[in-house]
């Protein structure tokens, strides 16, 4: 059964420009050029960024960061670690600016885009690592940039939105830096969905742009040879963290038609039942990566309520 006729009408558009590939089907190098003609659909950044280049804290190589900062910058705000998508084996920083600038300009604060290590070149925990580095040499900058190293949040598309949410994991568990806010953007959380132990059976998701196929192929690249079975697994996929109390407050937006639409449900219940607030907001007729359609009211509606979780989530503690 196709799921077309739920697509909202001014989303349909997007299912021409992004036909259906299963990123299985094709080597990597393949892959990664086809996303970067689909990427070129974006609109250019409002905020042309610094390029800069920062060590890992993890002993990795250096890590470049994308560095955005507002014309004006909010007294006593904080800033933002910014995590692209691409299903942990494609996408770039350089592909994908238009989304950090934005957020940078309307919430009035610094943000950084990691360009992290992608799988299957590089797996767990090397994107997570690149991205506590990035964490880590942001909080050190507070002074420099202007803003408060307390009112720092992560935030994220698809697997940018997976990574964050893993960011705050880990950042929780070996002790910081400190984390105030997660904004996560239909984000990519359970290695199983999709696989023979989803716990999600859902016959109306994932048909279009990020399938159950793609998706084993992005998780199976990121996993590697970790075996997920010790106390690491929630970095690595954050649906298989046991414990999700003390996470900074969340706010999840995602589509009634996305193959994450479950696993964003579930991972916002778990969360409200840990005692972390919670926000989440499920758009219906929404596909993976609607918001790509800047002009439907879907995506303007769903723009709206993130750019002001993003200026909440950073606006100065005493106001």
């Amino acid at each position: 059964m196709s799921t077309r006729h739920l697509v909202d009408p001014q989303i349909v558009p997007l299912l021409d420009l992004f036909p259906r590939v299963e990123l299985d089907a094709a080597p990597i190098a393949e892959i990664r050029a086809n996303a970067a003609k689909a990427y070129a659909i974006l609109p250019p950044p409002v905020i042309v960024p610094e390029r800069l280049t920062l060590p890992s804290i993890h002993g990795g190589p250096d890590i470049p960061v994308f560095l955005y900062r507002p014309a004006t910058t909010r007294p006593g705000g904080g800033a933002i670690v910014h995590i692209h998508g691409g299903g942990m084996v494609m996408g770039s920083v350089e592909q994908m600016q238009a989304g950090p600038a934005i957020l940078a300009a309307t919430a009035g604060v610094p943000v950084a885009s990691v360009e992290y290590r992608l799988a299957p070149e590089h797996p767990f925990p090397a994107p997570q690592e690149d991205c506590h580095s990035a964490l880590a040499w942001l909080a050190g900058q507070a002074d420099a940039l202007g803003f408060d190293a307390g009112r720092i949040i992560v935030a994220g598309e698809s697997a940018g939105g997976g990574l964050a949410a893993a960011l705050a994991i880990m950042a929780r568990d070996i002790g910081g830096p400190a984390i105030a806010g997660q904004l996560l953007t239909y984000p990519m959380l359970d290695h199983r969905t999709g696989g023979d132990d989803c716990p999600y059976r859902n016959p109306v998701t994932g048909e279009f742009i990020w399938t159950r196929a793609s998706n084993r192929f992005g998780w199976a690249a990121l996993q590697g040879d970790y075996a997920a079975d010790d106390a690491r697994r929630g970095w690595f996929s954050p649906s298989l963290a046991e414990d999700l109390s003390g996470l900074p407050p969340a706010y999840i937006a995602t589509g009634s038609l996305d193959l994450f639409f479950d696993e964003n449900l579930d991972y916002a219940r778990r969360l409200t039942a840990a005692g972390v607030p919670t926000e989440l907001h499920s758009y219906a007729g929404a596909i993976h990566a609607f918001n790509a359609i800047p002009d439907a009211l879907l995506s303007q509606r769903f723009n709206a309520g993130l750019l002001a979780a993003a200026a909440s989530m950073t606006a100065p503690q005493n106001g």
